[in-house]
């Protein structure tokens, strides 16, 4: 099944709250409750619609979506049919896990691939441990994990080699002292031993400033005695307050972001425009000729009125490289085939993109960077 007209974000987002699904060679719609005994086996992606998360979630289902809706056009996984559905949930409600107890009673669900976002990864890759479930967790979104988690399979790099890349250039040409500026007690609590470690391996003082929700006044507070060069941890519309509230400083100031941060939807929310902005990414520039890139605009370009980002490019090279070990798996598609499939992590190249697992587990390290430049263009 293909479809024939366009999606935009706005389409996906009037639908997304009623339990949006995606489904190849099945129903147009399936429900989020337990599947019935005849459902096609099924790849399910859980995507974060807390509104912190959403501009992250969006663009990156939008790219999953696309690489599915393609393998279903070049006729799925060797004749048979498979499913792709979206289960969503709410990271900022107290009761979100409990849409997890599917995983244990939906035996056609074979795999988990393209988690949004980081937090709900983490937890999700904790509850299939507690609850010793045979699943294969394919591709979260910048999930770091310890090399004993056997049932995760993440392809990009982590938070501690992004990190790493920006600090290090900024240590070759100079720079001596960097500020890491946490949004809430949340990002420091999730990002302050990666940014420790970093800094010491690279020599660096590190000066730590942490915000209480107001994004706008953290800037305003930051001291005139504070490095040139903050690295910022939090979302997108934080960042752009945060920007606003460093404008109102006559020093000039640049700021480090992860790959979390999209430089466009930056731009959009009214960031600063005197502030230049560097934001790593954990995939190839969406103007690359590589041969995965080339694909992924063109897919876009044909299914949805979106302009390619690089969060809709990890969420294509996410689900591509689902496909791909997904077409290797041997026997009846079922839970335990394909996480072995998985458990083999053999070097996969997606059109110049390549996975290759390490001792610890991780199967990327690709970094690179944009930046937001202080006339508003974005370069990198």
């Amino acid at each position: 099944m293909s479809f024939s007209f366009k999606l935009t974000r706005r389409t996906l987002l009037r639908a997304g709250t009623a339990g949006t699904a995606s489904a190849l060679s099945a129903p147009a719609v399936l429900a989020q409750a337990s599947a019935a005994r005849d459902d096609p086996p099924t790849v399910l992606q859980v995507v974060d619609i807390a509104l912190a998360q959403q501009d992250v979630a969006k663009d990156f289902y939008i790219g999953s979506l696309a690489a599915w809706q393609e393998f279903d056009a070049r006729g799925g996984l060797r004749g048979r049919p498979l499913a792709h559905r979206k289960l969503e949930v709410d990271t900022s409600a107290s009761d979100w896990q409990a849409a997890l107890a599917e995983l244990q009673s939906n035996s056609s669900i074979i795999a988990l691939s393209g988690t949004v976002s980081e937090g709900v990864a983490s937890q999700l890759a904790q509850h299939l441990m507690a609850e010793k479930l045979q699943l294969a967790h394919v591709a979260p979104w910048l999930q770091n994990i310890g090399s004993a988690d056997a049932r995760t399979f993440p392809v990009f790099a982590n938070r501690e080699a992004q990190m790493m890349h920006a600090l290090k250039t900024l240590s070759l040409v100079g720079v001596r002292e960097v500020g890491a500026v946490y949004a809430s007690a949340r990002e420091r609590s999730v990002y302050r031993d990666d940014v420790v470690r970093t800094a010491e391996v690279l020599g660096l003082k590190l000066v730590e400033l942490e915000g209480s929700g107001d994004a706008r006044a953290l800037g305003r507070s930051v001291s005139s005695r504070s490095p040139a060069v903050l690295q910022f941890f939090g979302g997108t519309p934080e960042l752009a307050s945060f920007t606003q509230g460093l404008a109102d400083q006559s020093r000039q100031r640049y700021v480090l972001a992860l790959a979390d941060v999209d430089l466009r939807v930056l731009r959009e929310m009214g960031a600063a425009p005197r502030i230049p902005v560097i934001a790593a990414q954990v995939v190839p520039l969406s103007r690359s000729q590589m041969p995965v890139v080339r694909a992924f605009r063109a897919t876009m370009s044909r299914l949805f009125d979106e302009p390619p980002s690089p969060l809709s490019l990890a969420g294509y090279v996410a689900a591509s490289y689902t496909q791909q070990v997904l077409m290797s798996a041997s026997g009846p598609l079922d839970r335990a085939n394909v996480l072995a499939a998985f458990q083999k992590r053999q070097e996969v190249d997606l059109g110049g993109y390549r996975v290759a697992y390490d001792s610890r587990g991780l199967g990327g390290n690709y970094v690179t960077q944009s930046m937001l430049t202080a006339d508003g263009r974005e370069v990198g």
